[in-house]
């Protein structure tokens, strides 16, 4: 079992985003989902770990500590870690951290926190972020792990190196998640529809 992502190719979650819309509205966000797929390539799947481990290199990035491969890193040092991305989740302020691990919504609208929304009436308990704030927090840990960009956006030469990650990077997971949802959130983005946890 994985997390898939899917932008544009929500058909099967068209009542939900139907009803995320009004919920979005009672909170004074106007979005919807409109009609028409995304751009190709848009949908992107991995292990459940990997996200975890970009949400842990996020997490260190921000608090001013390096970051080493999970892969390769001593279980008690994992087990630290996880104490701070707990602490920074706790935060209430992260769109990369607060949002479930395997259900819900993106939306590319801009709004500084994650919104909490109905758990009942919401997919991932109710945790709603924004497709834009998610890209800058990804873009904000990307050097951490190897990744070089530019104003805001990948380096010239970054998107070839990342489609292949070589299998003896020591940021393998990091970086191929990274991508994925990097990707995921410029489609997004550029055609106004959700990103999904699936």
């Amino acid at each position: 079992m994985g997390l898939a992502l899917s932008v544009g190719e929500n058909d099967h979650y068209s009542e939900d985003l139907a009803a995320l819309s009004g919920v979005l509205a009672a909170v004074g966000v106007g979005w919807r989902e409109p009609e028409g797929v995304a751009a190709e390539g848009a949908s992107v799947g991995f292990p459940y770990s990997y996200l975890h481990q970009v949400r842990r290199a996020y997490a260190l990035h921000v608090n001013g500590e390096p970051v080493s491969p999970a892969g390769s890193t001593a279980p008690e040092r994992l087990a630290r870690d996880a104490e701070l991305v707990e602490d920074e989740t706790m935060m209430m302020s992260s769109h990369l951290l607060c949002h479930s691990d395997c259900a819900g919504f993106y939306v590319p609208v801009e709004f500084d926190d994650p919104l909490f929304l109905d758990e009942e009436a919401v997919a991932g308990g109710g945790m709603v972020g924004s497709t834009q704030r998610l890209l800058a927090e990804l873009v904000r840990c990307a050097p951490a792990i190897g990744i070089a960009v530019e104003a805001g956006a990948l380096a010239p030469g970054q998107e070839a190196l990342l489609a292949d990650v070589p299998a003896g990077d020591p940021y393998e997971a990091e970086k191929f998640t990274w991508y994925g949802l990097y990707r995921a959130c410029q489609a997004s983005i550029a055609t106004g529809h959700a990103l999904v946890f699936c």
